[in-house]
């Protein structure tokens, strides 16, 4: 009997990530007590955390790796968990009055534990991409059906060998029409595979039926491969009672998890900003003021999710009646921008009054850049994928806006869809910290625009 060395991945995964609850919690623990205070005791928080975790990870199930290795998403299903656990831990310390658990090393905690998580997770997909590649760990596949579609699975098994699948054995539609449904099933599973592709077109529904039986007695996985090329499309499979349907989409849909864990990203790094540069914020104000006549804040009115008009806000940076004669985009040199206006732009400082605008929900932190009304009717003629943007809310900073900073005319303002697009493909946390990270080297080196 042929042994599965992946059936020990998630215990151990499970067990790491109980490894390094605990490191973060007894670094946390140090930290707070030689900094912070000298009198801490945290048995019922290391108790609870523990609890929890392992609560909430075996409800989860986030401790099993699946195939095709997407790192991403596995870091999501983390997040997914902290945030349970933590809403956990909180709800039980507050209803039960454990004060004496320290605030400051529950944030160290999670801060730390979810760093030291993202990497230990990062170490097994590294490991697992690497031996797969040299051929270790992986699945034994049997393809049965039409050969096109099959060829087609094979070539994408062989492009990605980290996916771990070792291709066995292929039977087409014309020698399993020669034998009985028993022989057919017999020969199957006596390859013993651990998952087969059925590539038909047309299967007769009770030998599917059958096969599926099999496989769940001999422990194979069965699943079903459509004929359809999807390019850029994006597919759900729902069931219908027991008719399997997938829906079609340009655009994918952004689950709940997304949404919720997003927007409290969005909340609690707004906070932080707002918090800790207030003096920043008050001497940029007190700068504005002193440099040019008018007002210290600017507004204008954007486009943001499903159309809706808000105000967006910044530090002012051109002179006043700049837009008399109408709206008109801004330049490197543009006269209208004052002396100090040209420096917060090129540190995006101008920007920062907009985690008002987050805070309040108009906006996200990371989302393509909201435009006037003005201008996306002209860039709908131009780009008509643009109203794709306008599903999501507008962000501070965007990939678009990292590649382009303000554009100066339609055709950048044309590029800078195109990365937006992409953005709106991929919305994921570590996609997000990188465009941040992105964002505020630019600030940091003067390049903005």
């Amino acid at each position: 009997m042929k042994i599965k060395y992946s059936k020990l991945l998630p215990p151990v995964t499970f067990l790491s990530d109980l490894i390094v609850l605990n490191i973060a919690l007894h670094c946390a623990h140090l930290l707070v007590f030689n900094y912070f205070s000298n009198e801490i005791s945290s048995s019922i928080f290391l108790l609870l955390s523990n609890m929890a975790w392992i609560t909430i990870s075996s409800l989860t199930r986030n401790y099993v790796i699946h195939r095709p290795l997407v790192l991403s998403a596995n870091i999501n299903r983390i997040l997914t968990s902290l945030i349970y656990q933590s809403l956990t831990v909180l709800c039980v310390v507050y209803f039960f009055k454990f004060y004496e658990v320290s605030r400051w090393e529950m944030f160290f905690t999670y801060s730390l534990f979810l760093i030291l998580l993202i990497i230990e997770r990062s170490i097994i997909f590294f490991t697992l991409d690497y031996i797969r590649k040299k051929g270790f760990n992986r699945r034994h596949i049997l393809l049965i059906g039409d050969k096109n579609i099959a060829d087609k699975l094979i070539k994408a098994f062989q492009k990605h060998p980290e996916y771990g699948y070792h291709f066995i054995d292929f039977i087409s539609e014309q020698e399993m029409q020669i034998f009985s449904d028993e022989l057919v099933l017999d020969k199957l599973f006596e390859k013993e595979a651990d998952e087969i592709f059925v590539c038909y077109r047309d299967m007769d529904a009770p030998l599917l039926q059958r096969l599926v039986d099999r496989g769940d007695e001999n422990h194979t996985k069965i699943k079903l491969v459509s004929d359809l090329f999807l390019s850029n499309n994006f597919a759900s499979v729902i069931n219908y009672d027991n008719l399997p349907v997938i829906q079609l989409t340009s655009t994918p849909q952004l689950s709940m998890k997304i949404v919720f864990f997003k927007r409290s990203f969005d909340i609690l790094f707004s906070l932080l900003v707002t918090i800790i540069g207030f003096p920043v914020f008050v001497s940029l104000a007190i700068i504005t003021k002193l440099t040019s006549k008018g007002p210290i804040f600017y507004r204008q009115e954007r486009i943001g999710r499903g159309n809706k008009p808000f105000y967006i806000y910044k530090f002012r940076s051109m002179f006043v009646n700049s837009e008399a004669l109408g709206p008109q985009l801004s330049s490197d040199n543009d006269p209208r921008i004052t002396q100090w206006g040209k420096f917060m732009r090129k540190s995006r400082l101008d920007e920062l009054p907009q985690f008002w605008n987050v805070l309040k929900g108009d906006m996200s932190i990371v989302g393509p850049r909201p435009e006037r009304q003005f201008f996306i009717e002209q860039l709908l003629v131009e780009a008509p994928n643009y109203k794709k943007l306008l599903r999501i809310k507008p962000g501070l900073t965007s990939i678009g806006q990292v590649n382009y900073g303000y554009a100066e005319n339609m055709q950048e303002m044309r590029h800078r869809v195109r990365y937006d697009l992409i953005y709106l493909n991929n919305i994921k946390l570590n996609i997000d910290l990188n465009i941040i990270l992105q964002t505020v080297r630019i600030m940091a080196q003067l390049k903005g625009k």
